[in-house]
């Protein structure tokens, strides 16, 4: 535990240092996956399906086969009959068992239906055209409204299997289901002065991460497959692809180099089954790149979702009963289904829990012959907090009071139990004083909801308040391995992915605090299930939280094995010495013995050891929680929205690196914004997504976003790493419903729908004007 109390000075914690490897990516160094690798290996490319849903009848390759330099052309009747999921979780996965590598039967536009490998891309492409594939064209389900229950089964086979008891049943297209309830919530309905309900609807965003999904693989000396992959969850692919090429775990080795994002997307195993399939049968090294049209149409976008909120209240506003119903759309395979599902509910209906009487929280996810979800920084959390924001919001409207007083008077505060967040009790929640600070930044008192610029275009505000968690309570586990080296440095080995958030960074300044060592003299070692210690992966806002929480208990660890050796080097016991930064002394001052010849010491004649393992898992997840304030421009001619402010106010407990946690906010925001104003993915009526590149599939620029204002309102969370609790997540969820009340407030149009593009909102004001 640290020997500092809140509000003490730390020399690393909370500190704003510079990433370790922040010159080598600035200077364009070679540290990504392609980077890496040999070019001197087969390129894999897969054969996408042109429709939503169809049989394979027939797949001819002899002319493909011919072209020179193709090295092997998989089909369906080449890979093992045994289902897996790609969904990177901990086993036993919530996730169904419904993918095989190839399978006869394609289940959205881009599905897999061949793996070609050969020698360099041209000839790939040429064999890729040549394959003469005849389909039996099967009506498809595309509404998420009609697929439960359908006649037409997305998932038809009798291998189909679900772990998990999730409420998962393949014959009635459902991935999930399950019912969630507290107190007499129709009863509490019927006694509130007001009751509202509304149906909100977010679409698959697509993560948009800068490097797109790839893999290296090859076997090493041993008969091994090495995969080297841009991926947030190394232990996870492992237990993945054995299970897809149905071999033993022993026989997979992954490792991580640096990732050019991730944002949740590579928590999927999207790319590493096919060059894997391909090595293990060639035994030739392989790699896949896919292109950003793969990324967009063949990814793991966020789950489209359709969130009906009714919430009852007095006239004074006192919120006593929320019924919260998601309807999520899974696509054509249930990575994360099951799961994101549940955030939609449990991380909106507690940040209301101040008056809180009754809640209600139910959910179905759907199989459909779309593009298969997966998980996206804010993982279903996003999608419910726009539609239980949005209804506060037009509650306070309808109630003529102001949208920060009924979110004060209503709000989760700290040592209340959230009841619809696991019973778990706040212990660190500043909320209150986030949304002090907010006002205080934005003046909200002295502006007014709206305000007619007298030049075409109207000045609005907005307000929304998020929370997401810190690990998976129960399940999450995180380690770290700290070693003592010659000349009394330190090398840290993590489990965990930095995929550009900085966290090899964050997880040393935790291990150079604790050692009271330079942070140049830890080194960071990861990630590789070979050589790192188990860690569940970068997801669920677990990393700070969860392994940082294992680094400091390592650190304690390895300095109570440090004064063991240095006792017996100052000839009295354990309990006569202390450490002290670079050296151990005796406690009456008399001796002492430097850090770099205990480290000499431990390599002769030693048998107390200096390299420690410390695993840990966490039964709480205390929230991060956050408010955020958005000013904006709407002109009333075109619809256009010109976002001039955004102000975002975060509890995460103690900030590790108050500079690249403000960056984690600025980017999150910058994904939200994005989310609520230009990021939208459309299907034509046989399956296809229309947004196939970043020609059509919009992603705001730093011109889109405005000026971003971000402070932190620190609490202390006992149980988190020096205070801290997550940052990751949180950031991404207030901008939308914030957004949507601003415009609301500018137009008088509630926009239940994203994005809300300048066409929703100008053909929104014509129809109001007409009415």
């Amino acid at each position: 535990m640290p020997d500092q109390i809140p509000g003490s000075s730390y020399r690393y914690v909370n500190r704003s240092v510079r990433k370790k490897d922040a010159m080598a990516l600035v200077t364009g160094k070679p540290v990504y996956m392609d980077d890496i690798t040999p070019s001197d290996c087969l390129v894999v490319k897969v054969l996408h399906s042109p429709h939503a849903h169809a049989l394979v009848q027939e797949i001819n390759t002899d002319i493909a086969m011919k072209v020179p330099g193709i090295e092997a052309i998989y089909t369906y009747r080449d890979v093992p009959d045994k289902r897996f999921t790609m969904a990177g979780q901990t086993y036993p996965e919530a996730s169904p068992y419904d993918r095989l590598i190839l399978d006869q039967r394609l289940r959205f536009v881009g599905d897999a239906v061949a793996i070609v490998a050969g020698e360099n891309e041209k000839a790939v492409d040429k064999a890729l055209k040549l394959i003469k594939v005849k389909y039996e064209v099967l009506e498809p389900v595309l509404d998420i409204h009609t697929a439960k229950d359908n006649k037409i089964l997305v998932h038809p086979e009798e291998n189909w299997r679900a772990l998990c008891p999730v409420g998962a049943d393949n014959k009635r297209n459902l991935c999930a289901s399950a019912k969630d309830s507290k107190g007499d919530v129709d009863a509490v309905m019927e006694d509130c002065d007001i009751v509202l309900e509304h149906t909100y609807h977010t679409k698959p965003d697509s993560q948009a991460m800068m490097e797109t999904f790839r893999t290296y693989t090859c076997m090493d000396p041993y008969g091994r497959l090495h995969i080297i992959s841009s991926t947030q969850i190394i232990f996870h692919v492992r237990r993945i692809v054995a299970n897809a090429l149905d071999i033993p775990k022993s026989k997979v080795r992954v490792t991580k180099p640096r990732i050019g994002g991730g944002f949740g997307a590579k928590q999927t195993c999207v790319t590493e089954v096919f060059p894997a399939f391909v090595t293990w049968k060639t035994g030739k090294a392989a790699k896949l790149i896919y292109t950003r049209q793969e990324s967009q149409t063949a990814g793991s976008p966020r789950h489209e979702m359709e969130v009906r909120v009714k919430v009852g209240a007095m006239k004074d506003g006192t919120i006593r009963a929320l019924d919260v119903y998601t309807l999520s759309n899974t696509g054509a395979y249930g990575e994360h289904g099951p799961t994101t599902v549940g955030l939609s509910g449990h991380k909106s209906i507690p940040l209301y829990n101040g008056n809180m009487e009754a809640y209600r929280f139910n959910y179905d996810v759907v199989y459909t012959n779309v593009q298969a979800a997966g998980a996206y920084r804010g993982y279903g959390a996003t999608q419910g907090i726009f539609a239980v924001e949005s209804i506060v919001s037009e509650l306070a409207d309808r109630l003529h009071m102001d949208p920060v007083a009924i979110r004060e008077k209503n709000m989760v505060r700290q040592g209340q139990t959230a009841m619809a967040y696991y019973n778990e009790k706040m212990n660190a929640c500043a909320l209150d004083r986030c949304m002090a600070r907010a006002k205080e930044m934005f003046r909200w008192d002295e502006k007014p909801l709206a305000k007619d610029m007298g030049n075409g275009k109207i000045r609005a505000k907005g307000v929304a308040m998020a929370m997401q968690g810190s690990g998976i309570s129960g399940v999450d586990v995180g380690s770290a391995t700290l070693k003592l080296n010659d000349e009394g440095f330190y090398i840290l080995s993590i489990g965990a992915a930095d995929m550009g958030t900085g966290c090899d960074t964050t997880l040393a300044q935790v291990a150079a605090e604790c050692l009271e060592c330079d942070l140049d003299n830890i080194i960071v070692y990861g990630a590789d299930t070979d050589s790192s210690p188990y860690d569940s992966g970068s997801y669920a806002s677990s990393t700070m939280y969860v392994t940082g929480k294992a680094v400091e208990k390592a650190a304690v660890e390895l300095k109570d094995h440090i004064c063991a050796i240095a006792a017996g080097m100052l000839e009295c016991g354990k309990d006569e010495v202390e450490f002290a930064a670079d050296r151990v002394r005796r406690a009456d001052g008399t001796k002492e013995v430097l850090l770099k010849d205990i480290a000499t010491k431990s390599m002769c004649g030693n048998r107390e050891p200096v390299q420690v393992t410390v695993t840990h898992s966490s039964p709480t997840s205390p929230p991060p929680l956050m408010v955020g304030m958005a000013e904006l421009e709407v002109d009333k001619e075109t619809g256009a929205v010109e976002l001039l402010d955004y102000v975002a106010v975060v509890d995460c407990g103690t900030p590790m690196n108050p500079n690249l946690t403000r960056i984690q906010t600025e980017g999150g925001l910058a994904q939200g914004i994005g989310m609520a104003l230009y990021e939208d993915i459309t299907y034509s009526k046989k399956g296809r997504i229309l947004e196939n590149s970043f020609m059509q599939y919009k992603i705001p620029s730093r011109l889109d976003i405005g000026r971003l204002r971000v402070e932190f309102e620190s609490s202390y969370e006992e149980t988190g790493p020096f205070g801290a609790k997550s940052i990751g997540e949180v950031v991404i969820n207030t901008p939308s419903p914030a957004i949507a009340h601003a415009i609301f407030n500018a137009t008088g149009v509630w926009h239940r729908e994203l994005p809300i593009t300048p066409e929703k909102i100008l053909m929104g004001m014509m129809e109001k004007d007409r009415s």
